[in-house]
C-alpha cells in the first residue's frame, strides 16, 4: 500500500483551492460533461443478433422452460478477475460483480416431443463466454445469475434445477435484440466496485458511496460522497495497486476497494470538494507490460 502520508498533504493543500487543484477539478468536470453529452447524443438503443452458445432445460408453474446462452461482442465484458478473485468477491459482497447480459424475450417454441415449451435468448459477452467455455464454475454463475434475471424482469419463478442439452446449442430460433447503445467516448463509467467490510461489528464505521471513471487508457478517477464533512482534516488515503482504503475523522467513515486495475499509487493524487462535500481522486493506471 501506498504511505497515506504522501497524500494527505494533497488533501490539506486542495481546500485551499490552488492552480493544480483547480485543474483537477476542471479534469473532472470534463470527464463527467463529455459523458453526458456522449449519453445524449447516443442512440437509446441499438439491435444485435447474439450467436448461439448452449441451452438448458429448466421448469416453472407453466411447463418446460429452456434457455438458450448466447453471446454477442457489443455487450461489455464483465470486470476481468481471476477465479480464486472472483469467489473472494462473492463470499463477502454478493452484489460486488455483475456481469453484463442482455434478456431476450420469451418465445414459443416446440421441444424434440412436439410438445410446448417457452424459450429465452440470455446474452453476453462472446471473449467471456469464450472463457466461460473453460469453466464450469463460470458457467453455472452466468446459469444462476440468468436464472435470476428472467424471473426478475418477466415475474416467473423458475425451478433452480437444471440440465444443459447435449449437442444442441440452442432451442428455437435466436432472435435479434436491442441493447442500450455501448458508447466508447473517453470516459467510461465503471460505477461501484467490491468494497469488503474487513472491521468487526462493534468498529463498524459507515461505508461512504463510491464512483470510478475511467479514462481510457491510463487514468482512473473517483469521488468519494463524504456529507457529514465539511474539510479533508483527518482524512487518511491509502493506495495500492488495487486497493483504496480511506479513513474519516472520528471513525465516520471507512471504506476498503478492490480495484480490479493495476494503479500507479506513487502518482495519484486527492482533492476535497467543498461544496459537493466529495473526495476526488485521480489514478494513474500501470501498463500491463509494467
Amino acid at each position: 500500500m501506498a504511505d497515506s502520508k504522501l497524500l494527505v498533504p494533497e488533501l490539506s493543500e486542495a481546500e485551499k483551492m490552488g492552480a493544480e487543484t483547480e485543474r483537477f477539478e476542471e479534469l473532472l468536470l470534463q470527464a463527467s460533461k463529455e459523458l453526458q453529452q456522449a449519453q445524449t447524443s447516443r442512440p437509446e438503443s441499438t439491435q444485435i443478433q447474439p450467436q448461439p452458445g448452449f441451452c438448458i432445460k429448466t421448469n416453472s408453474s407453466e411447463g418446460k422452460v429452456f434457455i438458450n446462452i448466447c453471446h454477442s461482442p457489443s455487450i461489455p465484458p464483465p470486470a476481468d478477475v481471476t477465479e480464486d478473485e472472483l469467489l473472494q468477491m462473492l463470499e463477502e459482497d454478493q452484489a460486488g460483480f455483475r456481469i453484463p447480459m442482455s434478456l431476450g424475450e420469451p418465445h414459443a417454441e416446440l421441444d424434440a416431443k412436439g410438445q410446448g415449451c417457452t424459450a429465452y435468448d440470455v446474452a453476453v459477452n462472446s471473449d467471456f463466454y469464450r472463457r466461460m467455455q473453460n469453466s464450469d464454475f463460470l458457467r453455472e454463475l452466468v446459469v444462476t445469475i440468468a436464472r435470476e434475471g428472467l424471473e426478475d424482469k418477466y415475474s416467473l419463478q423458475l425451478n433452480p434445477e437444471w440440465r444443459m442439452l447435449k449437442n444442441r446449442p440452442f432451442l428455437g430460433s435466436i432472435s435479434q435484440q436491442n441493447i442500450r447503445s455501448q458508447q466508447r467516448p473517453r470516459i467510461q463509467e465503471l460505477g461501484n466496485l467490491y468494497t469488503p467490510d474487513s472491521l468487526r461489528p462493534e468498529e463498524r464505521r459507515e461505508k461512504p458511496h463510491l464512483n470510478l471513471w475511467l479514462e481510457a487508457p491510463d487514468l482512473l478517477l473517483a469521488e468519494i460522497d463524504l456529507p457529514k464533512l465539511d474539510g479533508a482534516l483527518g482524512l487518511s488515503l491509502e493506495i495500492g495497486e488495487n486497493r483504496l482504503v480511506m479513513g474519516g475523522p472520528q471513525q465516520l467513515y471507512h471504506l476498503d476497494a478492490y480495484i480490479p486495475l493495476r494503479i500507479n499509487s506513487k502518482e495519484s493524487k486527492a482533492a476535497f470538494h467543498r461544496k459537493r462535500k466529495q473526495l476526488m481522486v485521480a489514478m494513474p493506471l500501470l501498463s500491463v507490460a509494467s
